[in-house]
Order: C-alpha cells, then structure tokens, then sequence
C-alpha cells in the first residue's frame, strides 16, 4: 500500500510527540501568555517540526497555552509538554501576571484598595 494514502500514517500518537513524556519539564497555566519572534522561530526550525509550529503560532501575537493547543490541533498535554521545552531551550517567551513570591502581599494590597473603592 502507498504510505501516502495509508490513513494510519497521518496518526502519531501523542508519547511519540513528547518521547514518552507525560509532565512538562516546568509547570506552564492555561492561561500563561507566550509568545517568539523571528529570531526564536528561525532557531526553533531544528527543534522538530511540531516544535517549530508551536513557536510559529506565536510569532508577533502572544498567545495563551490553550490557544496554542487549540490552533496546532495538538492534544493539550502534548502542547505543555512541547511549550515547556521551547520555554527551557529560549526559544518561547513566557510572559507572567505577577512573579510567585509576594503574591500574598499583592493580594493584601488589592483587598485594601478594593475595600477604599467600596466605601467612595
């Protein structure tokens, strides 16, 4: 049978993506804002062909890990795992809201000014 129509060569099972990995070398949120530019898509063409799709989905226009699962078609875990990788090897940016240490220090600053603008 031709390997070009044989419908079983289009399936890649995700492990085979992720090289049996199931968790992301750092956790990555849903939510997390990512994005690349030239630079990092141009040297992202010899991390894989996956890989290097992920990096260009982000190239110019943030994008969010559900975002880059959704439009890559790859299943979200395979995408964390992918992203992560790029994130490590400098080839993604990882945008954050707010660093992890202070964060309940930031919390305590925000319920004060959000009790102020209750009592205006």
């Amino acid at each position: 049978m031709d390997p070009r129509r044989d419908p079983r060569g289009a399936l890649v099972r995700p492990y085979a993506v992720t090289r049996g990995r199931t968790e992301p070398s750092r956790d990555i949120a849903l939510e997390a804002v990512l994005s690349s530019n030239a630079t990092q898509v141009a040297e992202s063409r010899f991390a894989g062909h996956d890989k290097y799709r992920i990096a260009t989905v982000c190239e110019g226009r943030a994008q969010s890990l559900a975002e880059i699962a959704a439009y890559t078609r790859m299943p979200l875990g395979v995408t964390r795992v992918l992203v992560a990788d790029l994130v490590a090897d400098g080839l993604l940016t990882l945008h954050t809201a707010a660093p992890a240490e202070g964060f309940e220090e930031r919390m305590e600053i925000l319920g004060r000014v959000l009790s102020g603008l209750r009592r205006l």
